[in-house]
């Protein structure tokens, strides 16, 4: 496993524990976050927010079909599965692309889902 991978698969541990001090550490203090339908995060404690309060799931588990290390560039495809707010259960594909600094943190992250446009 390349050293972008495993980051990548801490991230997402994080993510499906719940656990936002440890993901969001895993981010420069000024990284960006952009992800649709959410203005842009700058900063870790926008991204905390978001995590905190922010998301439109209350858990799930996120399984990946493809993760490509690129060195400074690390692109995630994948399914999450999970539970919304309501309770209802929901299914996603996804897709996101992270931008690692020399310090080995993110700096940046996009991320791209598959959703009915209506």
């Amino acid at each position: 496993m390349t050293e972008g991978e495993t980051m990548i698969r801490r991230y997402y541990a994080y993510v499906d524990a719940g656990d936002v001090e440890g993901l969001v550490a895993l981010f420069q203090p000024g990284a960006v976050y952009r992800r649709p339908g959410y203005p842009a995060m700058h900063g870790r404690e926008e991204i905390a927010a978001f995590y905190r309060a922010g998301r439109k799931f209350r858990a799930g588990r996120h399984a990946f079909t493809a993760v490509l290390d690129a060195g400074d560039r690390v692109a995630v495809h994948g399914e999450f599965h999970g539970e919304l707010h309501d309770g209802a259960e929901m299914e996603l594909r996804f897709a996101d692309f992270f931008e690692v600094g020399p310090d080995g943190l993110f700096s940046h992250r996009d991320t791209y889902y598959f959703a009915p446009l209506g």
